[in-house]
């Protein structure tokens, strides 16, 4: 599986995904403008693409000794085949490489696929935090401590 950087031009339909994929609360074109105006210095991005187009989005804030998934998406038509792991493992790969000890996340209460992939991937939850994705959206704080170089489920 190829990722390859987040471009400019991805932007448009990446918004577009988006927006059918979290219709609660997605970034607008303006919010991954401004992301990729971090990258690299405090932002990574990757895409996937498939013969229609991108299929699969990842990417990282890193401030050493913490990183945060800012996000994860991946499209209905290639969900159930193993990229959101792949992106997930990429963001943690990142974080690591980038000297973090820390990596947390926020996830949607009711994503039970999301939720189930980070705990398979040794993310805990640590914190709720009501109504963040909208009036009775809660999400869950999670975190995987990351311990020279290697993942530490514990």
């Amino acid at each position: 599986m190829t990722l390859r950087p987040m471009r400019w031009w991805d932007i448009p339909q990446l918004a577009e995904l988006e927006t059918e994929l979290f219709s609660a609360k997605p970034w607008s074109q303006e919010g991954f403008w401004s992301e990729l105006a971090h990258v690299p210095a405090t932002r990574w991005y990757v895409v996937h693409e498939d013969e229609l187009g991108v299929d699969g989005y990842a990417g990282l804030m890193c401030v050493p000794p913490e990183a945060d998934v800012q996000t994860v998406a991946v499209a209905p038509r290639a969900q159930g085949m193993g990229l959101g792991r792949e992106l997930l493992k990429a963001l943690i790969a990142k974080a690591q490489e980038r000297n973090c000890s820390q990596l947390f996340l926020e996830v949607e209460s009711t994503n039970n696929a999301a939720i189930s992939l980070y705990e398979s991937s040794g993310f805990e939850r640590q914190a709720v935090r009501a109504d963040y994705y909208g009036p009775g959206l809660d999400a869950y704080v999670m975190r995987l401590r990351l311990d020279g170089g290697e993942i530490s489920h514990g």
